[in-house]
């Protein structure tokens, strides 16, 4: 379920902006979870495994202050949590239920969670800021889960922001939101995200000296000499 270490390192410095240009010339155009923006912005880039949850429309008989003790619970999901694995919840965008408060949040962060990330909205956002677990959601609301969703089920597909996410996915979340990285794609991500930023620095630094656009951006055959070029000499 981990991440190796070095595909972390590796994925905390490349932006999500980065990574869905990647996979858009791969073809995925939804990849970037609708709705999940960072509770707490400035808090640094982080990769993870997804480990899904998902919750369904409250169901009256089901959707009680009970159910918090059912076996199939988020207390149980959260027993079930790895260390490293960032929790993707799909709350199907709902904002008038909480799908998380502060006491949910710390038990996640002391299991080693390293993020939230929902198309939901969390409760009691003090509580949950001061539990130091990053959170990427569309807000908070002061009724609890029951009062809107039904929590159904855990490391299932589920589409959280639009996004079909499976488990084990790789979820990258900054300032600019989360993103996903499917399995499967994770090992060419990982070859073809530092030559991207490396040729985005490069292009930078040549609009720094007033280049224009056209034709740099992207390169044209002659730029793109001119950037291995650079690549080359270390400049």
């Amino acid at each position: 379920m981990q991440l190796d270490p070095k595909a972390i390192a590796l994925l905390s410095q490349i932006t999500t902006a980065t990574l869905t240009t990647l996979l858009l010339k791969k073809g995925l155009r939804n990849v970037w979870l609708r709705g999940a923006r960072p509770l707490r912005t400035g808090q640094p880039r982080l990769v993870g495994r997804a480990f899904t949850l998902r919750f369904v429309p409250a169901r009256e008989d089901l959707a009680t202050p009970e159910s918090w003790s059912s076996p199939i619970s988020t207390r149980a999901a959260i027993e079930d949590m790895p260390a490293g694995c960032i929790a993707v919840v799909d709350a199907m965008g709902v904002s008038d239920a909480g799908i998380f408060g502060d006491i949910l949040c710390a038990r996640m962060q002391k299991r080693g969670v390293t993020a939230l990330v929902t198309d939901g909205v969390v409760r009691d956002q003090a509580g949950v800021l001061g539990t130091g677990l990053p959170v990427w959601c569309s807000g908070a609301a002061a009724p609890p889960s029951v009062a809107g969703l039904t929590f159904v089920d855990w490391q299932r597909p589920i589409a959280c922001g639009g996004v079909a996410v499976f488990p084990g996915d790789v979820i990258v979340v900054d300032d600019d939101g989360a993103v996903l990285i499917p399995a499967a794609l994770l090992e060419e991500m990982l070859l073809l995200a530092p030559e991207q930023e490396r040729l985005e620095s490069w292009i930078m630094g040549e609009v720094d000296k007033g280049a224009a656009l056209p034709g740099l951006y992207p390169p044209n055959a002659e730029n793109k000499a001119r950037y291995e070029a650079a690549k080359k000499t270390g400049q």
